[in-house]
């Protein structure tokens, strides 16, 4: 089986490629990257990128159909991939997050590509303070991140066909220790606070909901979308990937980190104005169609495990916010060099 991942160099990408070469030993693993975050390694005894027979460093935006020769199956995480960053750069995020991954699934369809999955995301429901979420409940997409998947989900679902399986996971917030570790996520900043200064501040009142899961666990549901078979869910899938004992409140997070790094003091905002990014999310279906490839790893293990690879780091750094562990941050930097125009793409002229 030769297997395609795009974005592959970011915060999930190298535990995808990690779990991939662990359950397809003799797979020919192919990466394809900007190589934005390349350079931000955190913990590596090994470069991710060893694990690939293959690793391209160009833009998805200009994809060549040649690379899709003899290719089974397709696993898109290229994207602007947070709402501040989305915010900034709107237009660069549709054009990655849904113009490109509509385009590339058209090449691959039209080059016998047999497997597509999307990396979705639960902020497609945007805010919900009723019942928790489940694949039919309508969409209300607050953020240009957001949109882009709902765009994308909606154009691909015309591509889908009983020999190009279309398989689009709807992501719980990610969350857990990486080969490139991302801060600008909602647990990863409560330990990452904690660690380093002992503190965790909520700037909202605490009571949003947040669904989350481990990028171990997305790696789990990624390998079992490139290879779902047509009678589990059809040829086009939209389904929540996650688990339901992975919903909390904001609040709930910062306490259990509490818990687990003890003296870690938690202060919430009671007067700060309602977060409209508010939702609980139903897996049932997942769980249904996909039993073995469940999460596995559950809230304290996860906050054990980013705690103890930042203490591993010697991580003290209570600015982090403004450092490279903040996607944004790295974007904004790399302009700032000339290394990337206005539409984030290298231009080779970097200052020195």
């Amino acid at each position: 089986m030769n297997l395609l991942v795009t974005g592959n160099m970011g915060y999930i990408g190298p535990c995808v490629v990690k779990y991939l070469r662990t359950n397809h030993p003799e797979a020919t693993l192919i990466g394809y990257d900007m190589g934005y975050f390349a350079s931000q390694l955190t913990r590596v005894d090994l470069l991710p990128e060893c694990y690939l027979n293959r690793q391209y460093f160009a833009d998805v935006r200009n994809f060549p159909e040649e690379l899709l020769k003899d290719v089974d199956a397709i696993v898109y995480l290229a994207a602007i991939s947070n709402d501040p960053m989305g915010n900034k750069y709107e237009a660069v995020t549709l054009d990655i997050n849904y113009r490109s991954a509509v385009a590339l699934a058209i090449k691959a369809k039209a080059a016998g590509v047999r497997s597509f999955v999307f990396a979705s995301s639960c902020s497609t429901y945007g805010f919900a303070e009723e019942q928790a979420m489940t694949e039919s409940s309508p969409l209300n997409p607050l953020t240009a991140y957001a949109k882009s998947k709902v765009y994308a989900e909606k154009e691909l679902k015309r591509l889908a066909s009983s020999d190009f399986r279309i398989t689009c996971l709807r992501f719980a917030t990610a969350c857990g220790m990486s080969e490139r570790l991302r801060l600008d996520l909602v647990l990863n900043d409560f330990v990452a606070s904690a660690v380093a200064s002992g503190k965790i501040t909520i700037l909202s009142d605490g009571t949003p909901w947040r669904p989350l899961i481990h990028i171990k666990d997305m790696a789990r549901a990624i390998d079992w979308g490139v290879e779902r078979p047509l009678r589990s869910g059809g040829p086009f899938l939209v389904v929540n990937a996650g688990t339901n004992e992975w919903n909390y409140q904001v609040r709930d997070l910062a306490e259990a980190v509490a818990r687990i790094i003890p003296g870690t003091e938690v202060s919430i905002n009671k007067d700060a104005q309602p977060d409209k990014r508010s939702y609980r999310v139903n897996f049932d279906l997942f769980r249904s169609l996909a039993p073995d490839h469940q999460p596995q790893y559950d809230l304290d293990t996860t906050i054990q495990e980013l705690r103890d690879g930042l203490e591993a780091m010697t991580f003290r750094e209570q600015n982090f916010r403004n450092t490279n562990f903040m996607r944004l941050k790295i974007i904004d930097s790399l302009r700032e060099l000339g290394c990337l125009d206005e539409k984030l793409r290298w231009t080779f002229h970097a200052r020195s």
